[in-house]
């Protein structure tokens, strides 16, 4: 379990989704993207948006069940990308890279990026922005919602 918690708002994932266009857009011109499901759906679009590409894939594969790690299973494949060739795979993180490491089996030929990358993940992947450390959790903004928090010197524990 994750020692540390780190909190991604709507904002800052946009932000950041731009700040790795921005990093891609030399690289252009992609054929398409290939998001990896469900975390790099949203943002790819911004990517996809911000470079100027139509064309977008996904490929799904399933790893963690809230935040306990599993074998990954492909339950969808990019078909359209073939080996990856002139293709961009978009994900929100690379962890310990299991998903990483499968989807590249399927497009080796595809330049791969993340949003955030930690240690154990990140030589996997070709461009990110942000790095964490391995042992902080990243709440992103669609596994959460705003609500009351206590103030800290009510806390039995401040922290």
């Amino acid at each position: 379990m994750a020692t540390h918690y780190y909190t991604v708002t709507w904002d800052q994932l946009h932000r950041d989704a731009r700040a790795l266009a921005w990093r891609l857009v030399t690289l252009t011109p992609f054929t398409g993207v290939v998001a990896i499901t469900r975390g790099g759906l949203i943002p790819a679009a911004i990517i996809a948006r911000e470079l100027e590409i139509r064309l977008i894939e996904s490929v799904s594969v399933v790893t963690y069940d809230e935040e306990h790690k599993g074998d990954p299973v492909v339950t969808k494949y990019p078909v359209a990308a073939g080996d990856g060739t002139g293709f961009l795979v978009v994900d929100d993180l690379v962890d310990t890279g299991s998903t990483a490491r499968v989807v590249r089996a399927l497009l080796p030929k595809a330049h791969f990026a993340c949003v955030y990358a930690k240690p154990a993940g990140k030589d996997l992947i070709d461009s990110f922005v942000t790095e964490v450390s391995q042992d902080t959790w990243i709440l992103f903004p669609w596994d959460t919602e705003p609500q009351f928090s206590v103030p800290l010197a009510r806390r039995e524990h401040p922290i």
